[in-house]
Parts: C-alpha cells; structure tokens; sequence
C-alpha cells in the first residue's frame, strides 16, 4: 500500500467480453457518488475502453498525458491535472459528480503505457474515497498489477451456457491460484434473471463460491442508459437494475445489512510477488 493511501480500490474485472464490465463500473462509480463519496473512474481498458464515450465525455487529458508528464520528471506532478470531471444534474435536483482518468485517445498510445506508471498513478489518486478501476478482460501485466493493489476484485461474469461457465471458472480458480485472498474476490453474476440452461446456483456449486451479488438483465434500460449517455440511476431510475447497482454500492459504503465495508489489507499479489524474486 502506498503511503497516506486511503482509497477503497474496486476492479471490475472479467475473462470475456461483453459480460458488461463498463456499464458496471459506470454505475458503481454513480452510485458511490449518490452516497456522498469522492469516486474516480478509472478506464484501464487502454485499446477499446468505452468510459468515455458512453457518458459522452470528451477529455482534455488522459492517461497518456499523465504518463509524458512523468516521464519528463514534472515536478509539480499532481494527476488530478489529468482528470476529467463528470458531472449530471436532473430536473428532480438530484445531482452526482465523479472524476474519470480517460484511456489512451488512440490504440498505438495503450502499447506505450507502462505497467510501473499505472501503478504510481493508481496509488496517486488517494484524494479520493473510492477508486473504480474498469480492466479488459486478460490476465496481462497491467491487470495483475492493479489486482494486486485492489482492495476489492469484482470478478463479474454471464454464467448462461456451457462455455462461459468454463471460462467463469477457470478465471476464478486463476486468481485463487495468484494468491488472492477469496475475501477479496466478490463474484457479482450479470444478468442472473435472463432465460438460461444452467442457474446461478449450479454455477455456485461448480466453482465452489457463492455470488456476492446477483445484478438483473434488463437491456432495455442498458441500451436508453448508453443512448443518453446517463448512468442508470437517470436514464432509468425505477428499473431493477439500476436498484440493484445501488445496492451493489451500498455493499462497499456500509449500508448494506447484508456485507460489511471492505478493510483495506496491505498485500503483495502475483505480480508483486514474481516480480520481487527478480528485483529484490
């Protein structure tokens, strides 16, 4: 743990696309603004990352600005100069704000942004009370880098037929093979209610592990909430999934009456780990 580090680090990360990884940590992220919290959204999905575009954001900076003024050694470094303010307002007077580190503006710019950077610049953002770090979906460096440093990995996966429960389960045993703790693991199921051969709770058996939250399928709302450009709680306010993202939040600010807060633990992961027997 960096120190003076007080964030709550949440990673929502997943073995396949589509499972629906950034409309998560969208919505997540909003719904710990709603509660009060300083929240960053962090895109690390560096080559297809879509934080920005579904909330319609056009940054000024990105991580890649972030990582030029590092390698020049400025040394007025502050990576909130890099940050890109999100901001919503309704009609009803209910408002949320939360800050977004934007990916890389284009692919070639994701290939030169280096692991040790995404870390200094991941344990920089202390300002904040959470952290909501949106990962692509492979066990690469920069992943295992940030995992390592997460206070929280939201391992979210659509478990609906034979294949993506395979994959669902081999990512999981993956981690627990990477020596994370399986408190800090919290397997959050993605469209748990939508028509499928294989239920959530055979899935639980199978891998050994019970979700620790169940969000429901509504594409509907998804697709109305990516149209405007609003996270749920806006696009769609009374629809079940953007109830359960609030709870899912309430889950990790400790109004939940179902989970205790998160603790934040000082713990070397894989990565830290390997890397330590070269350089140590």
């Amino acid at each position: 743990m960096a120190e003076g580090r007080n964030s709550i680090i949440i990673s929502i990360f997943s073995t396949s696309s589509g499972n629906g990884k950034t409309v998560t940590a969208i919505n997540l992220a909003a719904g710990l603004a709603n509660e009060g919290y300083a929240v960053c959204l962090v895109d690390l999905d560096l080559q297809f990352g879509d934080v920005t575009n579904y909330l319609k954001l056009e940054p000024q900076y990105t991580i890649t600005d972030a990582q030029v003024a590092l390698e020049n050694k400025d040394p007025n470094f502050d990576v909130r100069k890099f940050l890109t303010t999100y901001k919503h307002s309704n009609d009803k007077g209910n408002s949320i704000e939360f800050s977004v580190l934007a990916r890389p503006p284009f692919i070639f710019d994701a290939y030169r942004i280096e692991v040790p950077v995404v870390e200094y610049i991941i344990n920089s953002l202390k300002y904040f009370d959470f952290v909501v770090v949106d990962l692509n979906a492979a066990f690469s460096a920069l992943n295992l880098a940030v995992l390592d440093v997460s206070t929280i990995i939201n391992y979210l996966g659509v478990v609906d037929f034979l294949p993506s429960v395979k994959n669902f389960k081999i990512g999981y045993d993956t981690l627990i093979r990477f020596e994370y703790e399986e408190s800090k693991i919290r397997l959050v199921e993605n469209r748990s209610n939508s028509q499928k051969l294989i239920s959530g709770n055979d899935v639980e058996r199978l891998v050994g592990e019970k979700f620790f939250h169940r969000l429901p399928n509504d594409f509907r709302s998804v697709s109305q909430s990516v149209r405007e450009g609003l996270p749920l709680m806006f696009a769609a306010p009374d629809s079940a999934l953007a109830k359960s993202f609030a709870e899912l939040a309430e889950e990790y600010t400790g109004k939940s009456k179902t989970a205790p807060p998160p603790v934040i633990k000082e713990e070397k992961g894989f990565f830290s780990k390997l890397f330590g027997k070269f350089f140590n």
